[in-house]
């Protein structure tokens, strides 16, 4: 029987990472491997895209105020400054708490823009996200929302389209009438989600003597919550000295109750009466980071009440993002 003759193959020409397009998860991936497209390098874009960044505001002015923004604050808004200015025909460009119909981003009839930051993204990097919506509002025909969409995995961030030394100065609203320049004249899909946004607000104040510090009044009590970008370790250490010391409140009748977790930082939580305003927790709060400040730069070892009192707010931590 004769042998057969050793087929020889065609070198395929060999492509780099970023040269491979995307292709249907089932089809050939195009680096000629043999292999199914998410077995191979879809598995790597798909990674890429979902791959949760812990702190994705660090490095962008009021970092603290960002994640305040995302995830406690009913309605506010900060003017952004871009990188290399405005582009013609945008007037301004505005973050803003949420937008009606939960649009992710608006281009006014003006030109200006809208940015919504409390919305569902499809990775995880917000920060990407965002900034994909962002250039897309930019270029948006005025008048008209931006959709949502999954952001390219190779896109830039906001620390890329935002200035670094820009200002970051949230103005928080007792409501959402800052969505329509001409509330009369608004459609009726609009009216309606301004009704309804407007009855879910929990009253909210910004306090001016510390930064990232949001008062809010609930039916029963009214709360602090405080974003601090201290690492998480070394803030809950003092905490902890500070309330085995009793000197964790904010005045008579307030109480450290825990914290939360979001987006890579700590956020403690006071209960206040429900007759304490956010002006009369101004003091005691500066008057707080006085005291936080000295227990942070203390690095002996924790005491067994203070490992107690450490335990009990680890207890009480609550993960938001």
């Amino acid at each position: 029987m004769a042998k057969k003759r050793p087929q020889t193959k065609a070198k395929r020409p060999q492509l780099s990472d970023a040269e491979i397009p995307v292709v249907g998860a089932r089809e050939p991936c195009p680096c000629g491997s043999g292999r199914r497209y998410k077995a191979c390098h879809g598995r790597a874009a798909q990674h890429a895209v979902t791959e949760l960044v812990q702190r994705p505001f660090d490095g962008l002015p009021g970092e603290c105020d960002w994640v305040a923004l995302r995830e406690l604050v009913p309605a506010a808004t900060v003017e952004l400054t871009l990188k290399g200015g405005l582009p013609e025909g945008v007037p301004s460009v505005t973050l803003a708490t949420v937008l009606p119909m939960a649009w992710p981003a608006l281009r006014r009839d003006d030109g200006s823009v809208l940015l919504g930051l409390q919305n569902d993204t499809a990775s995880g990097d917000i920060s990407r996200d965002l900034a994909d919506t962002l250039q897309r509002a930019l270029a948006a025909d005025p008048g008209t929302p931006v959709q949502s969409r999954r952001a390219p995995a190779d896109g830039p961030r906001l620390q890329e389209l935002l200035d670094a030394e820009g200002a970051f100065e949230p103005v928080v609203h007792p409501g959402f009438e800052f969505w329509v320049p001409d509330a009369e004249n608004a459609t009726p899909e609009v009216t309606a989600s301004l009704e309804r946004a407007n009855a879910a607000a929990i009253p909210t104040v910004r306090l001016t003597g510390v930064d990232a510090a949001y008062w809010c009044e609930t039916p029963d009590k009214n709360h602090l919550r405080w974003v601090m970008p201290h690492p998480e370790e070394q803030l809950l250490d003092a905490l902890a000295r500070l309330h085995a010391a009793g000197r964790s409140n904010l005045g008579e009748g307030t109480r450290l109750v825990g914290s939360f977790r979001a987006h890579g930082l700590t956020v403690p939580v006071w209960d206040l009466p429900s007759g304490v305003s956010a002006e009369d927790i101004e003091k005691p709060a500066a008057e707080f980071a006085e005291r936080l400040s000295g227990a942070l730069a203390t690095d002996a070892p924790l005491t067994p009440d203070e490992r107690r009192a450490r335990g009990g707010l680890t207890n009480r931590q609550v993960t938001l993002s």
